[in-house]
């Protein structure tokens, strides 16, 4: 768990993946070899040249607010296109319980993107039928990532299985009314608001969490693994807009090294998040201390 100042910030696993290296098609083993004293074992192994990849959801404490940030994978999904999610059947919902969290409790489920590992648990099968897994939440997701994927709008020229992930996982949300669609530059309440952070998904938003002088960020997939702060020139080939995604993350680690933010990713390894710190003409990295 981690503190800024009256917020409190914890993480709830569901899965842990291996990703080869071969994810980033820049990738150059002599720049992971030279960060190994940070890097592994945690976030990398040198061995294999893969990378640890947490699909995971934020939990964030607000004084009267209880908040989560992407909702990973889900259970008894078909995902023939993405077979590590095909017909998962993790206890998430335990994992939440035991971090204090029950579905009636959240007031905003915040979806940075709507890629198929950050929606899944927006709802769960009841009768044959997908609901909403938090029956009381508004569900935040932004109107560029919305018009991208439904069906009905420019989701229309995708293949069945992509448009599958929004059918049982956010036209549900919209159908019983808890949907706030957004811009992604809205405040969402006091100490919480959203940036825009377009490329890897087009409607992509960074949550803001600021408080008692403190701030942190919740990154979504700008980066999917923390050495791309030595190399932010990489792309995952899961970035939609290469070029957008690079010019937005070089953007986000000038802001986060000059405002001296915590970064939270979408798929760090533990201990998930960090600062980014000035070095030379380019970025560190330094892991926060669990």
């Amino acid at each position: 768990m981690f503190r800024f100042g009256e917020v409190e910030i914890s993480v709830v696993p569901e899965l842990m993946l291996r990703e080869p290296a071969s994810l980033y098609p820049d990738f150059a083993p002599e720049v992971a070899q030279a960060e190994l004293s940070w890097l592994a074992p945690h976030f990398y192994d040198p061995a294999s040249q893969t990378f640890a990849s947490s699909i995971h959801t934020y939990v964030l404490r607000f004084p009267g607010r209880l908040v989560i940030v992407d909702t990973g994978g889900g259970n008894a999904k078909d995902r023939p296109a993405s077979p590590r999610f095909h017909r998962l059947n993790e206890p998430y919902l335990e994992r939440l319980a035991l971090a204090g969290v029950t579905p009636e409790a959240v007031d905003l489920v915040v979806l940075t993107h709507l890629h198929v590992d950050h929606v899944g648990w927006n709802t769960t099968l009841v009768d044959d039928r997908w609901v909403p897994t938090f029956p009381k939440a508004r569900y935040v997701f932004s109107a560029t990532e919305r018009d991208a994927r439904d069906p009905a709008r420019g989701g229309a020229s995708k293949p069945a299985a992509y448009q599958d992930i929004f059918r049982d996982s956010v036209q549900p949300v919209i159908d019983s009314g808890q949907a706030w669609i957004v811009e992604g530059t809205e405040t969402l309440a006091p100490g919480l608001d959203l940036m825009p952070i377009p490329g890897h998904a087009p409607g992509q938003m960074a949550v803001r969490i600021r408080s008692q002088g403190q701030e942190a960020l919740l990154i979504g997939d700008v980066m999917h693994q923390p050495l791309q702060v030595r190399a932010p020139h990489w792309n995952s080939r899961y970035c939609e807009d290469q070029e957008t995604a690079r010019a937005t993350r070089l953007k986000l680690l000038d802001y986060a090294a000059e405002t001296g933010c915590a970064i939270f990713a979408g798929h760090f390894a533990h201990p998930h998040g960090g600062h980014v710190r000035r070095d030379g003409e380019g970025y560190r990295f330094e892991p926060l201390v669990a």
